[in-house]
């Protein structure tokens, strides 16, 4: 079981002795406010106020939460917002709803968290869309190549009230499940040992002919067979020794993903293709949802809200001073302190990687996932309905696009 940096310090026996007293959750939860090496007094202190805090009263629900492979270390990697929607959903509630954190892969993973909320197993579970396509294809939806400009044009469509009608309301209706809000990223080839040595990628063309792993995503391996990246599935769990064995020349993520699963040793080159989406979203069972009264799902959006707006703000920090996705780097990064060089890529080059792949300009690649994902939307033009929203954003910067409660209009 990994453990956050404020737990580094202190031993399994004492970590589980602490678990035994107060839970991992309230531990979790209460580690999560701690910086590195954290004393055991302090830890135990910190269990113990989460722990009073929330079990303060008696809960009219508790929701198990399956984070995937998170944990309060990698979530100061990769800002997915879940420890700060469950710790304020439990405060602002009052502790009538309390949320049982399960990361570390304990519960569910990548490729089965939304499954296992589907069939009630967890009740809210935090996982890639693209990955979780595979039980939710309704997903696919939002991987449409080259849709979204930017991170800024992501927020932005995820803010829009438009994002109801096109994202949220049919993958509840077909899937069960209620989108509650997501981290933004755009994903490029994060490339292993075979390019380790090779100058940096400055064009599409230096890419075509490799051997990329893929994930779940219908619609990714699309735009890869479009762009000559020979997509692989290849489970996330063998990616890692895969890249450093040159098994495969790449891997299709985005950099916090290669930062917080600790990929950076094996990344040679992180290529900012942007390509389609990297969202790392947290969903809840619509049932589960529906159980609640009114004033409660009222809570569950605001807090849903709230973490949409610290991830927005958090990641695009973390992504600068904590990963290293920057030109130049800053010292200290995970992505300088193990040698990744970004490959930035200029616009001419995207353009070009757009021409080839986009539904913009290769419709027909596009037609049967599009047909078949505009009936599941009842009819509406998906892609273009998404394309059109995310050119509203005039925003170039993600950290300047203003938050909306997308419920209200």
């Amino acid at each position: 079981m990994k453990v956050s940096n404020a737990l580094s310090a202190i031993s399994r026996r004492d970590l589980f002795k602490l678990s035994g007293q107060y839970g991992m959750s309230s531990v979790l939860l209460g580690a999560g406010t701690l910086t590195a090496g954290a004393t055991l007094g302090e830890v135990a202190r910190a269990a113990e106020s989460s722990y009073e805090k929330r079990f303060a009263n008696e809960p009219e629900h508790t929701f198990k939460l399956g984070a995937a492979g998170f944990n309060p270390r990698n979530l100061l990697i990769e800002r997915a917002g879940v420890l700060e929607f469950a710790r304020d959903l439990e405060s602002r509630t009052d502790g009538r709803i309390r949320v049982e954190f399960i990361g570390d892969n304990q519960i569910c993973g990548q490729l089965n968290c939304v499954e296992k909320t589907q069939s009630g197993i967890v009740d809210m579970y935090s996982a890639s869309t693209q990955n979780s396509a595979g039980g939710a294809p309704y997903l696919n939806v939002l991987d449409y190549a080259y849709q979204f400009r930017s991170r800024a044009d992501q927020y932005y469509f995820f803010y829009s009230p438009e994002s109801v009608e096109i994202l949220r309301d049919p993958f509840e209706k077909r899937h069960g499940l209620k989108f509650l809000f997501t981290h933004c990223e755009l994903r490029g080839i994060q490339t292993g040992a075979t390019f380790a040595d090779k100058p940096l990628i400055t064009s599409i063309e230096e890419l075509f002919g490799t051997k990329n792993r893929v994930t779940g995503t219908q619609l990714g391996r699309i735009a890869m067979q479009a762009l000559n990246l020979n997509p692989v599935p290849v489970a996330w769990e063998e990616t890692l020794d895969g890249l450093k064995q040159g098994l495969i020349d790449g891997a299709e993520t985005w950099a916090s993903a290669v930062a917080y699963a600790n990929m950076a040793p094996v990344v040679s080159q992180s290529v900012d293709l942007r390509f389609f989406c990297g969202t790392e979203h947290t969903a809840m069972s619509a049932s589960a949802f529906d159980s609640l009264s009114g004033e409660l799902q009222d809570a569950v959006m605001e807090s849903a809200y709230l973490a949409q707006v610290h991830v927005q703000a958090a990641n695009e920090a973390a992504l600068v001073n904590t990963v290293g996705f920057s030109t130049p780097q800053l010292p200290g990064t995970i992505f300088a302190e193990n040698g990744v060089r970004v490959a930035p890529l200029s616009d001419e080059e995207r353009h070009k990687a757009e021409q080839m792949c986009s539904p913009e300009y290769q419709p027909a690649l596009w037609e049967q996932w599009r047909e078949r994902l505009n009936g599941w939307a009842g009819g509406i033009d998906t892609y273009q309905s998404i394309y059109d929203v995310a050119r509203q954003n005039p925003h170039t910067l993600a950290e300047n696009v203003e938050p909306r409660r997308w419920w209200k209009a």
